[in-house]
This record gives structure tokens, C-alpha cells and sequence, in this order.
């Protein structure tokens, strides 16, 4: 709030003042959440602000999953992914942005314990899952370019719903312990956390000051860690072997055509990487609790927002698709009046 602490100052003063409250969690009924605490007095533009970025990130991506679905030229294991990726960014903004707009709008800072960690739960499991299916995406890319002749064989519409299930359900697992763990932790009867939602590491920050918290925020560091390089070192080694492929077609065309089929997957795994090095940037570096916060929001925003645009305007099937969709289906009503 206006005039405290900035960072890790302003946590730990709270935490010092609250020690001898601390109770069970069976007893904790509610976190307050601070939002931006030096952006008090913008809430109304703040709200305004992220309803524009969800009613975007909902019509873009509900428009890539018509498109793919009405467009029988679209029935490709690429676009089936990419409709995984649609559903995935509707589901991960969903967890966070209807309460932020409430916050902005009629200052509901409060959320129940239970609420709380099942947005975490819903937030984190969400956010393995995206890279789990960009890993999916790149194996998808390297066996139509690398393997050609044994794609259609391959990637048969059995494996693929075999992959995407997979990297789901895999994925919603991993947050499980952690976040069990993190509830049975002890939090004080007035439990802040310094955050737009509940994120893992701002809700373990708010606990008690004890072992347990700084374990649990080191596991949670570990695991964040080993999921975003993993996925990222297999995308990598992917595209390794796909621009090896790439520059040994001879025809310029080829070359060029082959590469424009991945350019726009390029793009959003370098947008998504990018959003984490931002929340990384932000929670490891001596800023203000703003700047912690932005960068989480950073994440959890920009990634669904970009993704249908770099598709559309990166994508030639889509963006023709989305074209014939928009003429057809929203236009064609009204021609008729």
C-alpha cells in the first residue's frame, strides 16, 4: 500500500509485526490481495486496461478454434495443437483475470483460502501445460519437415490426441505436491499477498517466516526452473535438426516455404520464454513490489493476448481461413438486412 516498504522490505515487516498471529491453515478463511499498491488511484483504467486484453484474448482465440473447426483445410495435426493452444490460453486467463477485473472495478481484494489455491493450482498447471504443447508443436514441425515421407504415418489423428493428452494431463499433475504442500502451511489472520492473484511464491512469501516457507519457496524455484528449461532445451534441439533439414533443401522456394510453416510457433515460444524472463527479471532483481507484480501479470497476460494475432498475421492458411470466417459468417448476416 502507498507509503510502505517497497519489495522484500515491505514482506518482511508485515511478516515481523504478524508472527504471533499465526495460525493453522484449517483456521485461515481469507488472503487480501494488494493489486498495484502504488496504482491506487487508477483503478478504473487499470480495469478498463484488462477487460480490453480479455475480451482480445477471448475472441482471437475463440475465432482460431471456429476456424480450425469449420475449415476442413485446417484438419492437420498443426492446427489440432494450435486449437489446444487456443482452449489452454481462454482456460489460463480465465483463472486470473475475472478476479482482477472485480478488484479493479469494486476493490474485491479478498479470496477465501480454498479459492485462493485453486486459482494457484489452475494458474501454475495452465502455465506447465503451454510449454508442455509448444513441445509438442516443435516435435510436430520437425517430423513434417525432417521426416517428410513418414508424417502422415506418424502423426495419425490417434497420436495426436495421444500427445496433446499427454502434455494436459502431465502437466496438471507436476503443481499438485507443491501446492499441497503450500497449503499446510501457517499463514497469519490477516494474510496479505503482494500480487494481482495467487501466485505460488507471493502466497508462500506471505506465510509465516519459517523452514517450511523458505523450503517450499526454493522447491517451488527448482521446479519452475527445470519446467521452463526442459521444454525449452527440447524446442531448441528441434529446431536444431529442422533448420539442418531446411538448408539442405536446394530450391530457394522450398526453403522458404518450409521455414514459413514454423515461423509463427517461432514466435510464440519466443514470446512465452520472453514473459517468463520478465516474471524472473522482476521477482530476482532489488525493484519495487510493482515491478514483482507487473511482471507476474506480464506472464500471465501477454503470451494469450499474442498468440492468436502471430498466427493470423504470421499463418497463410489461418489468416485465409479467418478471412473466408469473417466474411461468411459475421458479415454475410448483415448483407442481407
Amino acid at each position: 500500500m502507498p507509503g510502505a516498504p517497497d519489495g522484500k522490505n515491505r514482506r518482511d515487516v508485515f511478516n515481523c509485526q504478524t508472527m504471533n498471529n499465526c495460525i493453522s491453515n484449517s483456521s485461515a478463511k481469507d488472503f487480501y490481495l494488494t493489486g498495484f499498491p502504488a496504482l491506487q488511484d487508477f483503478q478504473i483504467p487499470l480495469f478498463i486496461v484488462f477487460l480490453l486484453c480479455y475480451l482480445l484474448i477471448l475472441i482471437g482465440n475463440v475465432i482460431i478454434i471456429a476456424v480450425v473447426v469449420i475449415d476442413e483445410t485446417l484438419h492437420k495435426p498443426m492446427y489440432f495443437f494450435l486449437t489446444n493452444l487456443s482452449v489452454l490460453d481462454i482456460l489460463f486467463t480465465t483463472t486470473t483475470i475475472p478476479k482482477m477485473l472485480a478488484m479493479f472495478l469494486v476493490n474485491a481484494k479478498t479470496i477465501s483460502f480454498n479459492i485462493c489455491f485453486l486459482q494457484m493450482y489452475g494458474f501454475h498447471g495452465l502455465s506447465v501445460t503451454e510449454s508442455f504443447l509448444l513441445v509438442v508443436m516443435s516435435y510436430d514441425r520437425y517430423e513434417a519437415i525432417c521426416n517428410p515421407l513418414h508424417y502422415p504415418v506418424k502423426m495419425t489423428r490417434k497420436v495426436n490426441i495421444l500427445l496433446a493428452a499427454c502434455a494436459w494431463v502431465i502437466a496438471l499433475l507436476i503443481p499438485v505436491p507443491v501446492i499441497f504442500q503450500t497449503s499446510l502451511l501457517r499463514f497469519s489472520k490477516t494474510t496479505i499477498i503482494y500480487n494481482c492473484f495467487c501466485d505460488h511464491l507471493a502466497v508462500v512469501q506471505a506465510a509465516c517466516s519459517d523452514f517450511s516457507a523458505t523450503f517450499q519457496s526454493f522447491l517451488g524455484f527448482s521446479i519452475a526452473m527445470t519446467i521452463s528449461v526442459v521444454p525449452l532445451m527440447l524446442v531448441t534441439l528441434s529446431y536444431v535438426h529442422i533448420i539442418i533439414s531446411i538448408l539442405k533443401i536446394n530450391s530457394k522456394v522450398g526453403r522458404g516455404k518450409a521455414f514459413s510453416t514454423c515461423t509463427a510457433h517461432l514466435i510464440v515460444v519466443g514470446t512465452y520464454y520472453s514473459s517468463i524472463a520478465v516474471a524472473y527479471i522482476s521477482y530476482r532483481a532489488d525493484l519495487p513490489i510493482d515491478i514483482h507484480i507487473m511482471g507476474n501479470v506480464v506472464f500471465a497476460v501477454l503470451t494469450p493476448l499474442l498468440n492468436p494475432l502471430i498466427y493470423t498475421l504470421r499463418n497463410k492458411e489461418v489468416k485465409c481461413s479467418v478471412k473466408k470466417f469473417i466474411l461468411l459468417k459475421v458479415f454475410a448476416p448483415f448483407k442481407k438486412l
